[in-house]
C-alpha cells in the first residue's frame, strides 16, 4: 500500500473514542500513567503495572520499530482488494507501548523487523482519525 485511505471507519466509544478524537485533532495520544509513568495502550481506566486510577492523555514522538507483520494476500473485506497484498504491522513506539496499523511506502517483501518508522494521521471525520506508519526518512 503506498497510500493510506480509510477504508473502515470504527465506532468508538469511552476511552477508545478519545484516542480516535485525539487522532483526528492531528496527534498521537496515548495514557501515561500518574501513578508510575507508564505508557498503555489499548487504553484503559487502570494501570496494569500499578493499578493506579491517575493517568493522562500525553503526546507520543511517533517513532518506532517494526515489531512484527502479517502479509494478508486475500481480501475478505471486498473494500481491501485493490490493496493486495497488503501489511498490517506491529509497531512498537519509543515509548514502548505496541500499536496495531498499517504500514504505507513498502511492500510488503521490503517488511524487516526492527525497521524505523514514523506515523502519519489520516483524518476520517471530524471525531476520529487514524493513524499509520511509513518508513522513516
Amino acid at each position: 500500500m503506498s497510500e493510506f485511505t480509510p477504508r473502515v471507519t470504527p465506532s468508538p466509544d469511552g476511552l477508545t473514542a478519545e484516542f480516535y478524537a485525539h487522532l483526528a485533532a492531528g496527534e498521537l495520544r496515548l495514557q501515561r500513567c500518574d501513578g508510575c509513568g507508564r505508557w498503555r495502550h489499548p487504553p484503559r481506566i487502570l494501570c496494569g503495572a500499578c493499578g493506579s486510577e491517575r493517568w493522562e492523555w500525553r503526546p507520543v514522538s511517533g517513532r518506532g520499530v517494526l515489531y512484527t507483520w502479517t502479509v494478508t494476500h486475500q481480501a475478505l473485506v471486498p473494500s481491501f482488494a485493490d490493496d493486495l497484498p497488503y501489511a498490517v504491522v506491529v509497531v512498537e513506539l519509543e515509548e514502548g507501548p505496541r500499536l496495531v496499523t498499517a504500514v504505507c511506502g513498502i511492500e510488503p517483501t521490503a517488511l524487516r523487523i526492527g525497521l524505523a518508522v514514523e506515523a502519519r494521521i489520516a483524518r476520517a471525520s471530524e471525531t476520529i482519525g487514524l493513524h499509520y506508519f511509513v518508513p522513516a526518512r
